[in-house]
């Protein structure tokens, strides 16, 4: 038995949803989860299903997340400089990592794709396999097609995924469909992580479109659309706490809260799901075999890139609006992919319970920036942070 503990990024419901699936097969083969720790920008926000379903006390720190302002469009600058002027805050979140690891002395540390974990193992060279997982580590692998475009973006893009995973053993590429490992960048590709009750759900088809978007100021997209189409029915889920659980705007058009249990209990039931592109809401769809369209949030480059990949997969259409006319004519000629996404899928626990095993029984693979690049950033995070 290994003890494992839990670093996640928690911004949104992805990294949160993989981190229940990856305890669920840990605990399954007799592993032990010693401790889960939530890098999130505002604590209050830590979602009820993540809480009600882990094993252990959950202790929430400071991390970066997305800036959006008052627009429907990610600010990419906005993001970085508010985030540089909290840098003595982050090392803090730093420090409080170490002082948990010791405390719990795990055997592995498990890392969603949070930027301050990969500060602390670039920082405190644990010997102690640092795992990073997240899809985000497939657009790092060297057969993977990105967009042609977009160079600045991508370029950003990397390099907050690379922060993530610094002085990593392995990084675990979570992918739609089954990919040769990357072994020149420690990078295996792996199944998605899809919980349990996702896969106990028996999908049926009513007559209603099912919407999730990660930035509530996407409803108006969705509300100017209906106004013109108000026999289509319409379920959004947001999170705008100035609302009520279930805010009906009008007839056929209704806003839930995120709820994760309420959310899959229409999942099963519609007839296609619009969303913005996050990878963990496009697997569990597919696994039910439902229609996708997918839509990122402007000038979001990593949904957009989920987006190109998951209509490769052949989860359904991307767009760049809430143009729910075209999908509803795309519905009928969807080809269903749920079989092969399943075949693919079930190797979940064997593949990653046998990565564990490697990274815990052998010298680690540890992964860095070249020599002369590592040594630079390494001195520039040292100044910037006060170590």
């Amino acid at each position: 038995m290994s003890k494992f503990l839990f670093v996640v990024q928690g911004e949104g419901r992805g990294h949160l949803t993989q981190a229940i699936s990856l305890a669920e097969i840990l605990t399954s083969a007799d592993h032990q989860i010693v401790s889960i720790l939530v890098g999130m920008d505002n604590e209050r926000n830590l979602p009820t299903f993540f809480q009600e379903r882990m094993p252990v006390k959950i202790d929430t720190f400071p991390a970066p997340s997305l800036v959006y302002g008052q627009t429907k469009a990610l600010k990419v600058w906005d993001t970085i400089s508010t985030h540089l002027k909290k840098l003595p805050k982050y090392r803090k979140s730093v420090q409080f990592l170490a002082q948990k690891i010791e405390e719990h002395q795990p055997d592995v540390i498990v890392n969603f794709y949070d930027m301050i974990c990969g500060l602390y193992a670039q920082f405190y060279r644990p010997t102690i396999p640092v795992v990073c997982i997240g899809h985000q580590y497939l657009l790092l692998h060297q057969s993977f097609i990105s967009l042609p475009n977009k160079h600045i973006d991508r370029f950003l893009l990397n390099l907050n995924t690379r922060l993530t995973c610094l002085n990593s053993t392995r990084k675990l590429a979570l992918s739609f469909v089954q990919m040769p490992n990357d072994e020149a960048h420690s990078i295996a590709v792996m199944p998605p992580l899809i919980r349990d009750e996702v896969k106990k759900l028996t999908p049926s088809s009513k007559p209603f479109i099912l919407a999730y978007i990660t930035h509530h100021k996407l409803s108006e997209d969705i509300i100017n659309w209906h106004a013109n189409h108000r026999e289509v029915e319409i379920h959004c889920f947001w999170n705008n706490r100035e609302f009520a659980d279930e805010w009906q705007f009008r007839e056929n058009l209704t806003f839930h809260q995120v709820n994760s249990e309420k959310f899959l209990g229409m999942m099963k039931e519609c007839a296609g799901l619009i969303c913005t592109a996050g990878f963990e809401s496009v697997c569990e769809a597919m696994y039910l075999g439902k229609p996708i369209m997918m839509v990122p949030v402007p000038n979001h480059i990593e949904q957009e890139i989920n987006a190109l990949d998951g209509q490769r997969a052949g989860a359904g259409i991307a767009d760049t609006d809430f143009n729910l006319t075209r999908f509803i004519s795309y519905l009928p000629v969807h080809q269903n992919v749920s079989e092969n996404f399943k075949n693919w899928q079930g190797q979940t626990p064997q593949i990653f319970l046998k990565n564990f095993e490697e990274v815990t029984h052998r010298e680690a693979e540890i992964y860095t920036f070249s020599r002369r690049t590592g040594n630079v950033l390494s001195k520039s995070f040292r100044r910037a942070f006060g170590f």
